[in-house]
């Protein structure tokens, strides 16, 4: 990991500062590699049956090779203080970022996979302009943070590792936020902490119902189950059965071809997209290929999956009662669901998102009702 870190004076409390600084030696082998790619034939079916085009994935690949400008992306990265401090064993990266405004709550943001720190890229602004104080960490596995060591990791004990992040940073209260594997990640920072978190924030997740409600549900609701399980985005590659079976064999190829890593990577952001209009029209280009180019250089396709692999049986989060939690969520999630596992103050119904990752989709609109639920609790 620290190769491609330009280390700076160590900082108080064992964390040190640090710009991200990839060598120009894996940006050309990266070029390299997308002009040497071996295409192969378009598989019969329409669109997206048999998976990422070719032709749409020849053009993505050229222009992640021939136009993208990573120098332009990893100057922007590094206009926010990061920073790489040892927590549980492990070197744990993040962001933090200070609000102009009084009297500050600070928030800590958790990323989903195969998503990474660059997820709330831009909604650092609104969020500061909020009033809260930014710190976004990098999953262990994930980008700059060190990789498990073992297996058995679980997201109780990133948990853990947030609170003693806070901990270390002087902060005495702050909210957390999750969505996707932080949606897993952000109730056991409450779990672990109660005392100091004002309030966990979740997207999506809470209170979606399984078979076993059936028999609870009223027609509407049965009617978001079937919805549910039969939307285009549950039935997509099943990345969690696939991981789980074997992620070291697929590790292969997503390290060694440029192209196997961006096909995988657009058929995941694909079947997260809600839409119905091309990704390309809903997430910026450019944003999608940083994050990829960070697993890239980064190594962490395989690292990554470890929530998948440690796992037996994939299921929705539950959360958490230990603190209020805000849900930004529409159908299918289910208020009364929720509130089984959950004390729910914040569940808004104006929802538009168009995408799983929210985030990078409508960060203003996700930020503003961020806001809205810290001020129910802070």
């Amino acid at each position: 990991m620290c190769q491609y870190l330009t280390y700076m004076a160590s900082s108080v409390r064992g964390m040190t500062p640090f710009r991200i600084d990839i060598p120009q030696a894996d940006l050309d082998d990266l070029r390299e590699r997308l002009a040497r790619t071996r295409w192969t034939r378009q598989l019969p079916g329409d669109g997206w049956t048999r998976g990422v085009p070719v032709e749409h994935l020849r053009e993505l690949a050229a222009y992640w090779g021939e136009a993208f400008d990573w120098r332009a992306q990893e100057a922007r990265l590094n206009t926010y203080p990061q920073f790489v401090t040892e927590i549980d064993g492990l070197d744990v990266h993040f962001l933090h970022v200070r609000s102009p405004r009084p009297d500050p709550l600070p928030l800590v943001l958790t990323h989903g996979w195969p998503n990474s720190f660059v997820e709330f890229v831009d909604m650092i602004g609104p969020l500061t302009a909020h009033g809260f104080d930014v710190v976004v960490p990098s999953v262990p596995g994930f980008g700059f943070s060190a990789p498990p060591r073992e297996a058995g990791f679980t997201v109780a004990r990133v948990g853990r590792m947030w609170a003693e992040l806070m901990r270390r940073l002087g902060y005495d209260r702050y909210g957390v936020q999750g969505g996707d594997l932080g949606a897993y990640i952000a109730p056991e920072v409450a779990v672990a902490d109660p005392s100091h978190v004002a309030g966990v924030y979740v997207i999506g997740g809470l209170g979606f119902p399984t078979e076993s409600d059936r028999d609870d549900l009223d027609e509407g609701e049965r009617a978001m189950l079937d919805a549910l399980l039969n939307a285009d985005w549950t039935h997509g590659v099943d990345h969690h059965g696939l991981l789980r079976a074997a992620p070291q064999t697929f590790a292969y190829g997503w390290h060694d071809s440029p192209a196997a890593a961006l096909a995988w990577m657009l058929q995941k952001f694909h079947d997260f997209n809600t839409a119905g209009e091309p990704l390309d029209k809903v997430l910026d280009r450019d944003a999608l290929l940083t994050n990829l180019s960070l697993y890239w250089f980064t190594d962490t396709f395989g690292t990554s999956s470890w929530p998948m692999y440690d796992s037996k049986v994939s299921a929705w989060p539950q959360g958490q009662k230990a603190v209020p939690t805000g849900v930004f969520s529409g159908p299918p999630g289910i208020r009364r669901l929720a509130e089984r596992h959950n004390t729910i103050v914040h569940w808004p119904q104006t929802n538009t998102a168009r995408h799983h990752f929210v985030a990078m989709e409508s960060p203003t609109v996700m930020a503003a009702d961020m806001a809205e639920f810290f001020a129910k609790v802070r």
